[in-house]
């Protein structure tokens, strides 16, 4: 009897043992059914980890799995989790299940527990971190840059190459694309009674110009930012030139090219890159990362005894097919007050100019405007612009034209502007989607390459100038 009782226990210990461990993810064709997607989260030093869940999906199990070094960037994200959670309005479910570990990437591939990873945070490893992920046969959804420099791009290309081979899918976070000015001015670009074609345009007039402007300072989902250290170490997190241009470079090929495969050996080519640091001083440092003195790492970079020179606004010129374009970032510390982030862009058309402006006269709310060229006729071009958008309310009901000094505006309801932070959310659709796909579209794999090439090319271009 004793010795059945001692077998008893010794099983049931043994389950329970066995049920505190994760449990492996079992390979699925997705289908769309509730949580078969579960998300492994690894080293989320950036707040946009979080921002992926900042709503729950039916898709999406709610138990994720952390997998991080050991320090503050793993508790950012984990109080910014509990924020979304007990927050009144929509609160989530999420329920995070944390390992942290100098093993941390090791302990994931091994353990396996889920079947995505999400990854946002210090890039000097990441595309090392990609890679090691689809080589595990686990699908990835990356945050923007997954390459930051020539070494890294090399890698890139082989990590798509065995994502084919694994059947499984990557894909980066490019929220702009759904900012509802960039789409409009997207759907007016097709319009050709309205925009013409595109020019071709010249080095210095480009045909198109994405330039955004970036502050260190911010709010975020209504609490004051916390950034790394690290964030201001460029071989870490990566110069300016091959971060936020991602996203610029992103959306020219996304509106000039929509859906056209581009071949970055022959599509692509890089006129000129320049880079340039911001100043930070010891004070601002502070009310950003909480710090009092600057890191070991980071002490490479001080000019003038304190002053901390950040290599993060750069420009590119290039050649996109025909077409010339222009990206440029600038950081800032902190925006005017009632300001934040902007975003400028123009597209110039045979008939018009399609502009997207973010300045104090918009009180740094984007607005698209259409502004004819010289020559253009104003009463037909007036009647045709009036039609163009009068179809385009089918599409996205209640937006209006109203007439300006030698231009138009298109209005925009309020529901439209959702705001960068819901953005992610967005683009975390979208990939569950094309995991019931079992595919990306055909276009995307080349032009992500093509884009990164852009941005790594442009930076080496620029080192070699300086």
């Amino acid at each position: 009897m004793r010795k059945k009782q001692f077998i008893f226990v010794w099983f049931a210990i043994f389950i329970a043992s066995c049920t505190t461990q994760p449990q492996k993810a079992d390979s699925v064709n997705f289908t769309g059914a509730d949580d078969e997607v579960i998300i492994m989260t690894l080293d989320p030093g950036h707040f946009h980890a979080a921002l992926v869940q900042k709503i729950s999906y039916k898709q999406v199990d709610p138990v994720v799995y952390v997998y991080a070094p050991e320090g503050p960037d793993a508790q950012d994200h984990l109080k910014r989790i509990e924020g979304f959670n007990t927050r009144e309005s929509n609160p989530t479910n999420w329920i995070t299940k944390l390992y942290t570990g100098d093993d941390f990437l090791e302990k994931m591939i091994a353990e396996n527990p889920g079947n995505v990873m999400v990854t946002s945070g210090n890039n000097k490893k990441k595309t090392e971190y990609i890679s090691k992920a689809i080589n595990a046969g686990i699908h990835v959804l990356a945050d923007k840059p997954m390459a930051i420099d020539a070494g890294d791009f090399e890698l890139l290309k082989e990590t798509f190459i065995s994502a084919e081979e694994k059947g499984v899918l990557l894909y980066d976070i490019m929220t702009e694309r759904y900012s509802i000015t960039s789409i409009l001015q997207k759907e007016l670009s097709k319009i050709t009674d309205v925009f013409g074609e595109l020019l071709v345009g010249s080095p210095e007039n480009p045909s198109i110009t994405k330039e955004s402007v970036h502050h260190f300072f911010k709010y975020v989902a209504g609490n004051k930012i916390k950034r790394p250290p690290w964030f201001f170490d460029v071989t870490q997190q990566g110069e300016g030139l091959v971060d936020i241009t991602t996203h610029l470079v992103d959306l020219i090929q996304w509106e000039c090219f929509p859906e056209v495969i581009l071949d970055y050996q022959k599509d692509i080519e890089v006129l000129a890159a320049k880079r340039w640091p911001t100043e930070l001083t010891p004070s601002q440092f502070e009310s950003v990362t909480r710090l009092t003195e600057y890191p070991e790492y980071i002490k490479k970079d001080i000019v003038n005894d304190s002053v901390l020179n950040v290599s993060c606004n750069g420009e590119i010129i290039y050649k996109l097919r025909e077409i010339h374009a222009k990206v440029s970032v600038i950081w800032n510390y902190r925006a005017p007050e009632g300001g934040g982030d902007t975003h400028f862009s123009i597209m110039r058309g045979t008939k018009a100019n399609l502009v997207i402006r973010q300045g104090e006269e918009q009180k740094y709310t984007p607005e698209l405007y259409i502004e004819p060229v010289e020559g253009v006729e104003n009463m037909e071009f007036e009647k045709k612009l009036t039609f163009a958008v009068e179809k385009l309310q089918e599409k996205f009901p209640g937006i209006e034209l109203l007439k300006l000094e030698g231009k138009w505006q298109i209005i925009i309801p309020g529901e439209y502007r959702i705001g960068h932070e819901a953005h992610f959310s967005q683009v975390t659709q979208t990939f569950l989607q094309y995991l019931v796909d079992g595919k990306l579209p055909d276009w995307e794999v080349p032009n992500i390459i093509a884009k990164y090439y852009t941005t790594t090319k442009a930076l080496e271009i620029a080192k070699q100038k300086n």
